[in-house]
Order: C-alpha cells, then structure tokens, then sequence
C-alpha cells in the first residue's frame, strides 16, 4: 500500500509560514531585549551606588563591614555597619520564626479544611492585608503596640531570664521599641505573602496523589505530610525565601519601632537598628562622607539581597530536584 507524496507548498502557505517565522524570531528577539533591559538597568544601579558610597568604602576600608561603631558626628567619623547588618537578619529571622508556621498553617486550612465560602473570604483577608502600606503597620506598632508591650515582655521574660543559657536571650531591659516589636511587625507583613505563594502550592498537588493516600487509611494529616509537602517543598522555600527578602528590606515600619539602638547581641527586648531603618532615619540631614557611608549601606543591602535570591534559587532548585 503506498501513500501519495505530499502536495507541493503554495504561495499562500509559504508566505504565511514565512510571516510566522519572523513573528517568532520578532518576538525572540523582544523577550532578549528585555531580559537585557533588566540586566542593564540592575548593573547601572549597582555602579552608580557603588560610585556614590566609594568615599565612605576607601576612608573605612574592610572596617566598613566588621566595624560596630557608627559614630558620624566625629572628626573623621566613624562609618561601621556589623550592627546594622546583624540587626537586619536578627529581625527579619524573628519575622520568620512568627510568619512561616502561620502562613503554612493558613495555606493548609484554606486548601484542605475551609469550605468554599470561608476559603473565599480568607483569600481576600490575605490579599488585603498584603495591599496595606507599610507605614500603616508601623504607626500601629509605635502608637500601641510598643506602648503596652513593656510590661508584657517583662512578665514573659523575668521568668525566662533566670534560667542558664536565656538570661543573655530573654534578660532587660524591656522595651517596648526592640527587636522583638519590628520582628512582629515584619511578621503581619510578611505573611500574607507566604501563605498566598504557598496556597497556591498546595493547590497544585494532583488531586490524584491526595485521594490515593486517603484510600490507603492514611489520615488527613498523613496524607498531608506524605502527598502536599513532599510535592510542595519547593514552592514553600521559595516563598519563605521571598518572605525573608521582603523583611530585610522593610524600611518605614522597622524604623519606627526597632528603636535606633545599636545593640549586636542575641537580645530581643534591647533596642536595634536595621539596614534601611539606618538610612530612612538620617539621610535627610547627612552630608559628605556621612551620605556616602550611608549610601554604602544602601550598597550592603543590595548586596544582601542578591545573595538571598541566588541561595533561594540554588534551594529551590536542590528541593525541586529531590522531589
């Protein structure tokens, strides 16, 4: 049995083959030049930051990132980032430790407890709360919650505080404007984003794996542990690592509650200070070496930032990998 040979092209069929050919090569070549776009215009801020804070960089020199003292108001001054470096992962960790179970815990009754109309409302609560600005959950934080947090920190901490190894961790003074406050306040943050990437994680689990596993007797949170968190690992480290990206840059809000101290210690009653808190708080008034050195936290920043980004993507792609 033979088959007839294909029938020559025509005209029309070549020139649209032809047409199609150059949208894909047009449209190509636009995707190129934005992905380049974007390169171009991240290398050109990385320069022209870099340039400003070089005053600060050579006066400083590697003691710009080890020293602790900030001390502008001298002759020279003194421009050493460690506390500000230190206070910015000690308070977006403490975001973490109150966001992360919360946003799991939210993600999972939304997808696989809520009936339809609570899911619903649930979904618009997170959303909304993810569209506040953050100035507005700053002056809640300085208008009442570090007004009445002082004699709540001293009643959970004295306790604490006596026992060896959480004296250092837990001891006072109690302060209403500390780390603890700014990490509660990035927490309510931070978490409508969490719970919203890892909702949509979740609902991703083929339904098939889920059912599977409640026809085998597995419980609802066998089948949980077993079926959506081994399929959603990926998804949910990306998206406590995009958390965890947003804290540290937070600025309004953790400057008006992380209180200006400058305390390196594992303490989270004591006062501190941020990365972008430091800036909001003295920009206005700084001059000379003074604006090139806070512009060269500006610069550690950035740089803290891209490094959270490459180890999110590595995590990611190792846990993505695994499962």
């Amino acid at each position: 049995m033979s088959t007839a040979p294909p029938a020559p092209a025509t005209g029309a069929s070549r020139l649209a083959r032809r047409g199609s050919r150059r949208g894909d090569d047009g449209f190509r070549l636009l995707t190129r030049l934005a992905g380049l776009t974007v390169l171009v215009i991240l290398g050109l801020i990385t320069w022209s930051i870099t340039r400003e804070a070089l005053p600060a960089f050579r006066q400083e020199g590697l003691g710009f990132l080890t020293n602790r003292r900030w001390v502008p108001n001298e002759s020279p001054g003194i421009f050493g980032a460690w506390t500000f470096i230190f206070g910015t992962f000690f308070v977006s960790l403490i975001a973490l430790v109150f966001a992360v179970p919360a946003s799991i815990g939210i993600a999972l009754f939304i997808t696989e407890l809520a009936p339809t109309r609570v899911r619903r409302v649930m979904t618009f609560v997170m959303d909304l709360l993810a569209a506040v600005p953050s100035v507005v959950f700053g002056l809640w934080g300085v208008s009442v919650l570090a007004i009445k947090a002082p004699d709540f920190y001293e009643a959970i901490g004295s306790p604490l505080s006596a026992i060896p190894g959480l004296g250092g961790v837990f001891g006072g003074p109690y302060n209403g404007k500390s780390f603890l406050t700014a990490g509660f306040i990035l927490a309510l943050m931070v978490t409508p984003i969490i719970t919203s990437i890892t909702r949509d994680v979740f609902d991703t689990t083929p339904r098939g794996q889920k059912e599977a596993a409640l026809a085998l007797g597995a419980t609802r949170w066998e089948m949980i542990r077993g079926a959506v968190f081994p399929h959603s690992r990926a998804g949910m480290i990306g998206g406590v690592l995009l958390g965890l990206g947003r804290a540290m840059g937070e600025t309004i809000a953790a400057a008006l509650v992380i209180g200006a101290g400058q305390s390196t210690g594992v303490r989270l009653f004591a006062s501190g200070d941020a990365l972008a808190a430091r800036i909001a708080n003295e920009f206005g008034e700084a001059e000379g070496t003074w604006r090139s050195a806070l512009i060269g936290l500006g610069v550690v920043l950035f740089a803290m930032t891209i490094l959270v980004n490459l180890a999110a993507t590595a995590v990611v792609s190792r846990a993505g990998r695994k499962g």
